[in-house]
């Protein structure tokens, strides 16, 4: 079993936080898949996204941005 660290972006309304997470790669199944506690973190980085707890969202993510329209 090999681990692989990556990025996934978890975007609520007008804020998308850049959480890091370790792919599990194994031999048969459902390869690559999360750990349960990276799953848990990105949930966590979405509710607090949600209520509008940058805080916490800085806290458990590596960043947070907060999206702009652009005019074209």
């Amino acid at each position: 079993m090999k681990t692989k660290v990556t990025k996934r972006l978890v975007r609520e309304g007008d804020f998308v936080a850049e959480v890091d997470v370790q792919l599990i790669e194994a031999d048969g199944g459902w390869a690559p898949y999360l750990s349960l506690d990276d799953a848990y973190r990105l949930d966590d980085v979405r509710e607090a996204l949600r209520s509008g707890d940058l805080r916490r969202a800085s806290q458990l993510a590596s960043r947070v941005y907060r999206l702009t329209p652009v005019s074209a």
